[in-house]
């Protein structure tokens, strides 16, 4: 089956964050500013879901659940979905997933709010690698918890992680680091880690007996050609890894607020599991394991169609904003666009994502929201319709242009 990712689909009137909450999210201190468009008129390209269509066997299954009838308390109890994950994992990242270390969260977020306090006291800290996706710093601060920053090396926009600095900040007695929080793929930069960059990290952890969160929601969305090592394989025997995964980023389901926490330790995952219980939406259960078990197809085109938006985007800038300094990322459908050679054109305006959101009717996420390390970077969503992101990169283009 051929699908349609050109498609223009009308989100308004969903309760959607991208269309209804942008403005408590990009200015939440300022929602009363006043701006020259309607909200029909902006063009957005900021959170991290998708404007495509969710995949048609996923709404094939939640109608099948629908006629049910009744959507009462539902966890998951039938083994066929945790076979449909095991099959997924070993299949495309040759990784045999024990679901005996399975435990369930209502996003991968919310996993990390919980596990820091069940990982660490408050004497004790987290690192973050910079540019950081932000809830990564915020389940360290919303627990009373220091995080402690080692900025990634960046050269002609090519990530990559300082392991000196990172093992001396988990080496200094007086930062008491407990956990590190690990993004594989990154965002905001899109790297895919390499196996002896991973295996690198992970000497370090080990060494220092440190914990290792590893969130790989974007695994899936990755450019032709590149691999996904799941840090697990990577580690076989360590026991203080933790890997968080989801069908919410690959098939556009944000909204299924139904994560997979792998706890390898059986004291650890004990613990979660007596302090926590949830039940999940039985739409939810049903659009998870549809996806993973009909989706490869739709995931494989929109991957195609991602490739070419990204290249897209690399020609588009490379004509009309020819200072700005942008590399494909090798995963995710995240755009890191270093626009500072074009600071001078937004004046007294201190934020990127302010200054397009009045000139160009433009919704972007400035890089100043990715904790350290990104103030002159702009994060661009090009998981829409190729029309859109013309149309947004026209706009923008326009007003760095006059």
């Amino acid at each position: 089956m051929i699908y349609n990712f050109d498609e223009i689909i009308d989100r308004r009137a969903t309760n959607s964050f991208n269309y209804e909450g942008w403005r408590s999210h990009l200015f939440p201190l300022e929602e009363d500013l006043q701006l020259p468009y309607s909200d029909e008129e902006f063009i957005r390209m900021w959170v991290a879901d998708m404007e495509f269509s969710s995949p048609p066997p996923v709404l094939d299954a939640v109608r099948a659940r629908l006629d049910k009838k009744i959507l009462g308390y539902t966890q998951v109890y039938d083994k066929d979905y945790l076979n449909v994950l095991k099959r997924w994992f070993e299949k495309w990242y040759q990784w045999q997933i024990d679901t005996d270390e399975l435990v369930t969260a209502p996003g991968i977020v919310e996993a990390l709010y919980r596990l820091i306090p069940l990982l660490t006291t408050e004497e004790e800290s987290l690192l973050i690698c910079t540019p950081s996706y932000a809830p990564f710093y915020r389940a360290g601060i919303k627990n009373d918890r220091r995080v402690i920053f080692s900025p990634l090396r960046v050269t002609d926009g090519y990530y990559e992680m300082d392991f000196a600095d990172m093992k001396a900040k988990i080496e200094n007695p007086e930062n008491k680091v407990r956990v590190f929080i690990f993004c594989h793929p990154h965002n905001p930069t899109g790297r895919v880690w390499k196996r002896e960059e991973l295996e690198q990290l992970g000497n370090i952890c080990i060494e220092n007996n440190v914990w290792l969160i590893s969130d790989e929601v974007h695994c899936d969305l990755l450019r032709a050609r590149e691999r996904h090592i799941p840090m697990a394989t990577v580690l076989p025997d360590y026991n203080r890894i933790i890997t968080c995964t989801a069908a919410s980023k690959s098939f556009n389901l944000a909204g299924n607020m139904l994560s997979h926490i792998m706890i390898r330790d059986v004291e650890t995952r004990q613990l979660w599991k007596k302090k926590f219980n949830d039940y999940h939406s039985p739409l939810s259960v049903v659009g998870t394991q549809a996806a993973y078990e009909h989706g490869a197809e739709w995931l494989q085109q929109l991957n195609a169609y991602l490739d070419l938006n990204l290249q897209f985007l690399k020609s588009y800038l490379n004509e009309h904003l020819p200072l700005a300094k942008y590399r494909i990322p090798e995963a995710t459908y995240l755009a890191w666009v270093d626009l500072s050679p074009y600071l001078s054109k937004r004046g007294n305006e201190p934020r990127w994502t302010t200054y397009f959101a009045k000139e160009a009717g433009v919704l972007i996420e400035g890089g100043e929201v990715f904790v350290a390390d990104g103030e002159d970077y702009i994060r661009i969503n090009v998981a829409c319709p190729k029309a859109t992101l013309e149309e947004g990169l026209r706009r923008m283009a326009d007003v760095l242009n006059r």
